[in-house]
Formats: structure tokens, C-alpha cells, sequence
């Protein structure tokens, strides 16, 4: 029997990583025997997209044990989508985090227009993600997208626990715009400056939607747009510690200054 048409083992590693939503067990039991006959753990598909990727963007943290077990290189980039760290970092998912981290994943790497995985947590308000970056010997002043702090971006955020993250492991760069901007933020209607700003970036009347949840004991703020059938076209959320940082920031002491 011809078999020169078959797909390599490595390809089958991506339609497995894919079943870990809704099969987790199974996944692990297909990956398993494909790794153990043999199967590259780094083999991407037709863009480039890694199994590891995939499994940190879905937060699959087993199945990224196990290919990183496997001899995956945790800063391979997934094609054109970026690193397996940051899309970890974005998608909120620890575990698989950690375990990139604990492989040796690099936490201060970079991709495309200035992104870093510390960028991607604290964009999302991913306390614990900051804080196991942090950990791992990131750079707390390491500049995001437009080379902006991230204490601004934290303090923009609203997330009191990123702000005390980054400041008790030396973070100092942009102190005082971060300050200036928490203030301005403490005194905004912040559900009435979302949804103004979202609106202006859309046509039509979408329908806005405003929900309320806590997270790390902090009330975050979320609102959507969504079409008349109902599909989510914008949405930004926030949250809602600002005042508690701007408190944080002027009674903190900068490390940089005698």
C-alpha cells in the first residue's frame, strides 16, 4: 500500500490539540501516542502555527506539559499569531503560564508592534499572570506598545493588585504619568467614557450592553455592542480601582530616588 500521501505525525498533533475544549482527556490520550511514535512537537501547520501555540491559546496547560516534555521550544513563534507565552498572557490562562515559565520561556520576549507578555496581562487585568512574570525575572519598567510603561497601562487598567505588583518588584518608569492618569480616571463616569468611546468607532445603533463582576476584590466594569442579532461587534472593560491607585502611588516609596 502507497503510503507517500500520508500526513506526517507531526500534522495530527494539531486537530488533538483542537478537541481539548470539548474531549481534554481525549486530547491528552491522542497527543500522547503521536508524541511517543514519534511525532515533532514543533511540526507547524501550513501558517505556522504550532501545536504548542495552540495549546496555550486555549489555556490547555496538560497538553503544554506535555509538549513541552516532549522538547517543544516554548518561544517558537506560532506562525504569523506570535509567541505561546503571550497568548497565554492574553487569554488569562496560569496554569499555562507557569508552565511555559517553568520550561523557560523567556517573559520579557516580544512580538509584533511591541507586544510583550506582561503587555498582554496586565491589557486583560491578569493579576496573577503579572505577578508569575514579575516572578520569573520580568522586567517591571519593560515598555509595551508605543514604548508606554507598564505602571500606565496598569494604572489606566484600574488594577490596584497589578499597580502593587509591579511597584514591589521595582517598577518605577512612567510613576508619575501613571499617577496623573489613575487620577483622571478616578473621576470619570468610567461605564459612560467606555461606551462613548466605543460608539464613535462604530456606525449604526448597536445595543450596549453593561455588566459588573469582581475580580482580585476589585468591581470591574464591561460593556458591549452588539448588533441587532445579537453578535458582539466592540466591547473594553476596566477596572474600577483607580482612586485605591492613585493612594498606592503617592504613599509608595520609588526605588530610583534617594
Amino acid at each position: 500500500m502507497d503510503h507517500s500521501d500520508a500526513a506526517p505525525p507531526g500534522a495530527q498533533l494539531h486537530p488533538a490539540v483542537l478537541t481539548a475544549v470539548t474531549d481534554p482527556a481525549g486530547a491528552q490520550r491522542t497527543l500522547t501516542g503521536l508524541l511517543r511514535s514519534g511525532a515533532d512537537p514543533d511540526f507547524p501547520d501550513e501558517d505556522g502555527v504550532t501545536p504548542l501555540y495552540l495549546a496555550s491559546v486555549q489555556g490547555a496547560a496538560d497538553l503544554v506539559r506535555l509538549l513541552l516534555r516532549a522538547g517543544a521550544d516554548p518561544d517558537r513563534p506560532g506562525g504569523t499569531e506570535g509567541l505561546p507565552l503571550c497568548a497565554a498572557a492574553a487569554g488569562g490562562h496560569t496554569d499555562a503560564v507557569r508552565a511555559l515559565l517553568a520550561a523557560g520561556a523567556r517573559p520579557d520576549a516580544r512580538e509584533e508592534f511591541g507586544f510583550t507578555p506582561l503587555a498582554w496581562a496586565i491589557r486583560g487585568g491578569h493579576t496573577a499572570i503579572v505577578a508569575a512574570l514579575l516572578d520569573a525575572g520580568g522586567d517591571p519598567d519593560l515598555p509595551g506598545p508605543e514604548e508606554e510603561p507598564p505602571l500606565v497601562a496598569a494604572a489606566r487598567r484600574g488594577s490596584p493588585g497589578i499597580v502593587r505588583a509591579l511597584l514591589e518588584h521595582g517598577g518605577s518608569a512612567g510613576r508619575t504619568e501613571a499617577w496623573a492618569e489613575a487620577r483622571r480616571w478616578a473621576a470619570l463616569d468610567v461605564p459612560a467614557e467606555l461606551t462613548r468611546t466605543l460608539l464613535a468607532t462604530r456606525t449604526g445603533t448597536p445595543r450596549v450592553v453593561t455588566e459588573r463582576s469582581h475580580h482580585d476584590g476589585t468591581e470591574r466594569v464591561a460593556v458591549r455592542l452588539l448588533d441587532p442579532a445579537g453578535t458582539l461587534r466592540a466591547g473594553d472593560d476596566r477596572d474600577l480601582g483607580h482612586a485605591e491607585i492613585v493612594a498606592l502611588l503617592l504613599t509608595s516609596t520609588d526605588p530610583h530616588k534617594p
